[in-house]
């Protein structure tokens, strides 16, 4: 599970098998650090939460997952820094981060969760980097979240006409 998010390293072991100077077959059995791709984490506000159901666009199924967030000033630094491109909606900075496989959903005691993330509630992401695009910036996939504070579900004032 999420380990409160913070040993994000990844050991496999890998047996190798060789022959010495005798002839004799053997095995040998050593961990191999940086195995998997590495996960980050970052923690924000949710903006709109797609995690039970795929994102649509124009109408259509766009066959993934997202959340999307605000970040703090420094979150969000830090992340253009790698090549993210970070939306900038009425002077708070967002990303929405993806994932075409189910995400993992936890509350802050570690406990699964179910349902969609209510809106401004405060969440920790892990996430992992993917490919640069030349236009859209390095790709944010979605792993797993974890709700640290739940938020009434109000909507925000300017969607108050909806």
């Amino acid at each position: 599970m999420f380990d409160d998010l913070e040993d994000l390293t990844f050991d496999k072991k890998v047996k190798t098998e060789y022959t010495n100077v005798k002839g004799v077959k053997k095995t040998s059995e050593s961990t191999k650090k940086g195995s998997e791709p590495m996960f980050e984490v970052v923690e924000g506000v949710v903006n709109f939460s797609n995690i039970t159901q795929h994102d649509t666009f124009n109408g259509q199924d766009t066959g993934a997952y997202s959340m999307t967030v605000t970040l703090s000033e420094d979150d969000a630094a830090q992340l253009e820094a790698k090549g993210v491109k970070i939306k900038d909606y009425n002077g708070a900075k967002q990303r929405k981060f993806k994932s075409r496989f189910d995400i993992k959903a936890f509350d802050g005691e570690g406990s699964p969760w179910a349902g969609e993330v209510p809106y401004n509630s405060r969440v920790r992401l892990k996430y992992k980097l993917g490919n640069n695009h030349p236009v859209h910036g390095v790709a944010t996939y979605l792993d797993a979240i974890k709700v640290l504070e739940v938020a009434e579900n109000v909507m925000p004032e300017d969607a108050a006409g909806f």
